[in-house]
């Protein structure tokens, strides 16, 4: 049995609508709604719906009866809420920079439609996200509050004060203010490398936990990071904190093999014909993801953990095949 979609999302509905009409071709009313797969009655107020949002669809009447978007003319708003259209945006721009292997060229392809769709004031948020962010792709993170990286991305464009509610790990919230210089992403999570004011110090800090981001309205002249870039700093702050586990692997291939899977998270080393990674973390999933991608023969010298993490891993996947 199809399901019923009638009740699905109807913003969702409507921009599937929409991208169906934009090609500009004549669409049968009935061929329409089976690719929609929603009833005649609610395929017309769907395009009422549309109408009323600025569009020109033309219909023609009766048993042969079908739709066409009118060509020209300026596009409307998107039909998503404003946190929905950012959500999406940020997604599309994840994937175009290479966190969805394959996808790339689409997802380009596809958020450029998005913010052509986009209203000016949310292609503003979009366009401050982009140009004040830095992106290094990996793993998984928190869930952080679009309103708050927007608010912070637009505050580093235009060089205006900050204050916000922060909660560092294992600490009460603290009021900051400060001077934000550039936004990072690292492993999906999201920093903002910034100067405090009150401490008087170059800070990183991360986006999940911030709270309450304002905009004061003033400007301040930027201050000159103490790194190569945002990104360096950030990396930088993260292997200076205590970690839980110093890892110390030896493996059956060639430096350079190892080291461009590592990137900056980990020391590799020459070793006779192998190579020594050796990384400071607080999760073991990381260490056993870049194992796994290395084609070679693994001695695990410390810690214990990460050796029974790896047979219990190896172990898992030999009962899946």
């Amino acid at each position: 049995m199809r399901p019923n979609l009638d009740s699905m999302n109807t913003s969702a509905r409507m921009l599937r609508l929409l991208s169906l009409l934009q090609t500009h071709r004549y669409w049968p009313g009935g061929e329409l709604s089976e690719r929609l797969e929603v009833s005649p009655r609610t395929l017309r107020r769907d395009i009422d719906r549309l109408r009323d949002l600025g569009y020109h669809v033309d219909a023609v009447r009766g048993v042969a009866g079908g739709y066409q978007l009118r060509a020209g003319g300026s596009l409307p708003p998107l039909l998503l809420e404003d946190d929905e259209a950012v959500a999406i945006a940020v997604g599309l721009r994840t994937s175009a920079a290479g966190a969805v292997s394959g996808l790339e060229e689409t997802s380009v392809q596809a958020l450029t439609k998005v913010i052509a769709l986009m209203p000016p004031r949310l292609r503003r948020r979009m366009d401050a996200l982009r140009s004040q962010s830095d992106n290094l792709v990996w793993g998984g993170g928190p869930a952080i509050d679009a309103d708050v990286l927007t608010t912070l991305a637009q505050a580093c464009r235009d060089d205006e004060p900050l204050t916000f509610g922060y909660t560092a790990r294992g600490s009460e919230r603290t009021e900051r203010r400060v001077e934000p210089h550039r936004l990072v992403s690292i492993g999906r999570r999201w920093y903002l490398v910034a100067y405090d004011r009150d401490r008087q110090d170059w800070r990183s800090f991360r986006v999940d936990r911030i709270a309450d981001a304002a905009t004061t309205g003033q400007r301040f002249r930027p201050r000159e990071l103490p790194a190569e870039d945002a990104l360096t700093f950030v990396q930088a702050g993260i292997r200076s904190m205590p970690q839980r586990y110093a890892v110390r692997v030896r493996l059956a291939t060639a430096v350079a093999a190892v080291q461009d899977v590592v990137g900056q998270w980990g020391e590799v080393t020459p070793d006779g014909d192998r190579a020594l990674l050796e990384m400071n973390v607080d999760d073991l999933a990381w260490p056993v993801m870049v194992l796994a991608r290395l084609d070679a023969d693994v001695e695990v010298e410390s810690p214990p953990e990460l050796r029974d993490l790896l047979v219990r891993t190896g172990e898992r996947f030999s009962r899946a095949g």
